[in-house]
């Protein structure tokens, strides 16, 4: 069987394969399905193409890396025993991290990551530039921008030995979205609102998936050995750019407009050999991103010559009706036709399977159709090797959580950090804060609660507060940092007379959201919630404050901006807190740029850098500077 042997050209055995299939095989490959519904018959009756795990779905509470080797080995050892002997996939939301897992490294978030470009000059003084013809394009601008896409790229070769070390092979990552309202409930996930930022960040695709060879050919998708995972740019397209920043809802953009802003990081991940490519729930003009042949077949297909496969969201064909599940038959028949390859169904897999299989044999889906999508589902598994090497590798436990990747995850944590205001006026600095004191207090909900440090996709889907995986929180990590003779004093909510009788030489706030994903993200007022701005006020008033705000966007402070005496942009940096402290007390300097703008008020939203209306409270590409404490 020719299909079999690796010295055969990948088309060749594509070929030998597909001739070798029957309808209801092809379909199966297309059907992917939880986890939970991945009964052994299910796999060897269907030939299931693919698994994954939802948002907190897991093998056991606290799995161990060799815990989930088994779930994924025992789950291949049935699909193998399958006809023809076609692997399955696995897949997982990998979006920082392995963050399913307990014990994974958490890397911040993305919207940390966007922050990490070193600007040498901010954008407001770009802007000038070019304004007075100082400078001829905002081209000649980008020389001056020296972003850190290569730690990015280390970001996703760790992220991938850590999918890997849990049997994995597919990580739902990076998202390329461009978020242009912060209202938006997966802000945090998008780099920036500005697409070049964006652009550069893919980056993250080769770290995943490893460098795509000389004369490679464009398009084509590319997974460099067993270390590596494939990779899925997502949500195609404007997932960024809907109203108001409602989750799943539309985009109104002109051609232009989509092509400027949404499109330019997907052209890169193509280009870099992006396994996959995921549709969005959302809408362009009122179209929905799953039902557009022209988008999905026509450009990203056919122009830009992406050889993957593109798969679905998470029910996502469900929703291409109102109320959804509502007809099915033509969700099936929409979503095929206009270049889905495979669906994550994720649950009613016979539903699907009989739809599409009754489509075909009455000629509303065509079987060209279906074979273009099977041909894409081998390419990537054949150029993964997975044919060779279907089985995970137990060796590669070790790389979860490992000191290695978390001292990646540290060093980002620092080049994250947007330092928004350092000193009342008049007053000099107050960061680098001293080591050395007499006392000091801690203050706030999110200084001692790892859970909140890492916000949404970590452990569950959308996250949760408390002690929920392994890491160092920023309360942890300053004590690690301080003199041993300074006394750390700890309160989450102290009163004001506490504060004011304490005698603290100075004070850290650590105040932000609660963790959230997707549409329970979205908010359309943006305020911290209580108790944060009193902890500001009552820590604040009394003793010299540095606020750290863990949030996964810019959020209401410009009423209260003048209380603090220094206010720091932690994002959501994930497991690592003591990258935290590592620039609030001075080992290194604050180097961050706000990747998106920091506005005055909700009523100013949307709002990016470049409107006619521009009036932010910081504005893109601002962050003060500090110099390292010399030891």
């Amino acid at each position: 069987m020719k299909y079999k042997d690796p010295k055969q050209p990948i088309n060749k055995r594509i070929r030998d394969l597909m001739k070798r299939m029957t309808l209801e095989e092809k379909i199966g490959q297309m059907t992917q399905i939880e986890r939970t519904v991945a009964a052994d018959h299910v796999l060897q009756k269907y030939s299931i193409g693919s698994i994954l795990s939802g948002g907190g779905s897991v093998p056991a509470v606290h799995a161990s890396a060799e815990t989930w080797i088994d779930m994924v080995n025992h789950f291949q050892k049935n699909a193998l025993m399958q006809r023809l002997g076609i692997p399955m996939i696995y897949g997982i939301d990998a979006v920082h991290g392995n963050n399913n897992v307990y014990k994974a490294t958490i890397f911040p978030h993305n919207v940390g990551l966007g922050a990490t470009r070193q600007v040498i000059i901010h954008a407001f003084l770009v802007y000038l530039l070019t304004k007075f013809d100082l400078i001829n394009s905002t081209n000649e601008c980008n020389s001056l921008f020296n972003r850190d896409p290569e730690l990015v790229k280390r970001i996703g070769a760790a992220t991938a030995l850590e999918v890997r070390a849990t049997g994995i092979q597919y990580a739902f990552a990076p998202v390329i979205a461009v978020c242009r309202d912060p209202r938006w409930g997966r802000c945090y996930e998008s780099y920036s609102e500005d697409p070049k930022i964006v652009r550069s960040m893919t980056e993250i695709i080769p770290g995943l998936q490893g460098d795509v060879p000389a004369g490679f050919p464009k398009g084509v998708p590319y997974v460099g050995g067993p270390d590596k995972v494939m990779a899925c740019a997502k949500h195609y397209v404007g997932d960024g750019g809907t109203v108001k920043g409602i989750n799943e809802n539309n985009t109104v953009a002109t051609w232009h407009e989509l092509l400027g802003i949404h499109m330019p990081a997907y052209y890169d991940s193509v280009i870099k050999g992006v396994s996959t490519v995921m549709a969005s729930y959302s809408s362009w003009n009122g179209v929905k991103m799953h039902a557009n042949r022209d988008l999905i077949t026509g450009f990203l297909k056919k122009a830009q010559g992406f050889r993957g496969f593109v798969i679905t969201d998470w029910q996502a064909i469900d929703k291409m009706t109102t109320p959804p599940h509502a007809n099915y038959t033509y969700s099936i028949e929409a979503s095929i036709n206009a270049g889905i390859d495979v669906v994550m169904v994720p649950y009613n897999y016979t539903e699907f399977i009989d739809g599409l299989t009754y489509l075909v044999n009455n000629n509303f889906v065509s079987m060209s159709r279906i074979d273009d999508a099977v041909k894409r589902i081998l390419r990537v598994k054949f150029t993964m090797g997975l044919f060779e090497n279907p089985m995970a590798d137990y060796s590669m436990a070790k790389h979860l959580g490992s000191q290695e990747n978390r001292e990646v995850a540290r060093e980002a944590v620092r080049k994250s950090l947007v330092l928004l205001k350092n000193g009342k006026a008049g007053d000099k600095p107050l960061l680098p804060l001293p080591k050395k004191a007499s006392k000091i207090l801690v203050a706030g909900t999110h200084a001692d609660d790892i859970g909140n440090q890492c916000g949404g996709w970590t452990i569950e889907w959308h996250g949760k507060s408390g002690n929920t995986t392994a890491g160092t929180t920023i309360l942890s990590a300053v004590r690690n940092t301080v003199d041993p003779e300074t006394e750390v004093s700890f309160r989450q909510e102290p009163d004001a007379e506490f504060v004011k009788s304490g005698k603290f030489e100075y004070a850290v706030v650590v105040v932000g959201e609660v963790p959230y994903s997707e549409t329970y993200g979205d908010n359309l007022n943006l305020t911290l919630p209580d108790p944060g701005y009193s902890i500001i006020k009552n820590v604040c008033s009394s003793v010299k404050c540095v606020v750290v705000l863990v949030t996964g966007r810019p959020v209401v402070i410009e009423p209260y901006l003048a209380g603090m005496d220094a206010v720091v942009a932690a994002w959501l940096p994930g497991s690592e807190g003591q990258g935290v402290a590592d620039v609030l007390f001075g080992d290194y300097g604050f180097t961050g740029k706000l990747p998106i703008t920091w506005f005055k008020n909700v009523d100013q939203l949307p709002m990016n850098f470049g409107d006619p209306h521009y009036d932010p409270l910081f504005p893109f590409g601002y962050g003060l500077t500090t110099e390292p404490v010399k030891a």
